[in-house]
């Protein structure tokens, strides 16, 4: 049997991450969204020792071929690390490593459904198993359809997307992501070049599918008790989904300190070397050691 292929990974914020998390000989961190490793190597290379949790098993199988030294590979959602980490005998750890969302290589693997670009099976599941996209357009009504697309799409013409779904599968199911694309398409009245009208419909069902946004909410809470004092928790989102959800949770929290006054984002070098970086945003938080006490901070504070 030929071994997997490894991932290659330009991770996002790189720099602003070790910054944030200040990885170290004898640390030990959390990747909980190890995907191809690019953020993890980073921290191995510190001399830290790693738990890398991920639900996709075809990232971990690539993974686990390399053999990194110093990285323990876990199979679960990063919003179960609590329960996942205790199984092998972790109870805190220094850091913790959030990067949210849909991973290079998955936007690449055509065969997962996750692109509007290219024709595959209508799938979006991270972990391979559940309800996949094509379930839910081929049987929920408009409403429920419209409410998926407003609300994690973001998009103002929701009801008229879902009113063309249903009356097209009607004639026939829904099974391909250029089917579907096709479809959101002739809803957008005049659209002819720019970004495709289906970008927001298929984050919408791709966060539907995965709740993603209830994993970010679980991850962070896990966060506030698996960090030590002076742990601290480094999280990357994509969207102003994700992103306000992150810096409510920060604010609110009790044991969790903002690092960053603002989200950090990509330079102007990086996002023309990696343009998946442009819409990144970093916000990093330390775990309070005397609740009646100033937090130290670090550089990331004043960018």
């Amino acid at each position: 049997m030929t071994a997997p292929t490894p991932l290659t990974h330009q991770p996002v914020l790189a720099a602003e991450v070790l910054e944030a998390l200040a990885p170290a000989s004898g640390k030990v961190f959390v990747d909980g969204t190890l995907g191809g490793a690019g953020h993890t190597r980073l921290l191995l290379e510190a001399g830290a020792t790693v738990y890398g949790i991920d639900q996709d098993p075809y990232a971990l199988e690539r993974v686990r071929a390399e053999g990194l030294g110093g990285l323990s590979v876990l199979q679960g959602n990063y919003r179960d690390m609590t329960e996942l980490l205790a199984a092998v005998g972790v109870t805190q750890v220094d850091g913790i490593l959030l990067d949210i969302g849909v991973s290079s290589f998955q936007l690449d693997d055509t065969e997962r459904g996750f692109s509007y670009h290219s024709e595959a099976p209508l799938d979006m599941r991270m972990a391979q198993s559940g309800e996949s996209a094509a379930d839910v357009v081929n049987s929920y009504d408009a409403e429920d359809l419209a409410a998926i697309i407003y609300e994690y799409g973001e998009d103002r013409l929701s009801r008229r997307i879902a009113r063309a779904i249903v009356q097209a599968r009607e004639k026939a199911p829904i099974e391909t992501t250029v089917q579907l694309a096709e479809i959101v398409k002739r809803a957008y009245p005049g659209f002819s070049k720019g970004i495709h009208p289906a970008r927001r419909t298929f984050q919408a069902l791709r966060i539907h599918v995965n709740d993603e946004l209830g994993a970010l909410r679980d991850g962070l809470s896990a966060a506030e008790t698996l960090l030590k004092p002076a742990g601290r928790l480094a999280v990357i989102s994509f969207h102003s989904l994700e992103d306000r959800i992150v810096k409510r949770f920060l604010l609110g929290s009790q044991v969790l300190q903002p690092l960053t006054k603002r989200p950090l984002v990509a330079s102007e070098t990086e996002q023309a070397e990696n343009p998946r970086a442009r819409s990144a945003k970093l916000r990093a938080a330390q775990k309070i050691t005397d609740p009646t006490g100033p937090v130290s901070t670090s550089g990331a504070e004043a960018r």
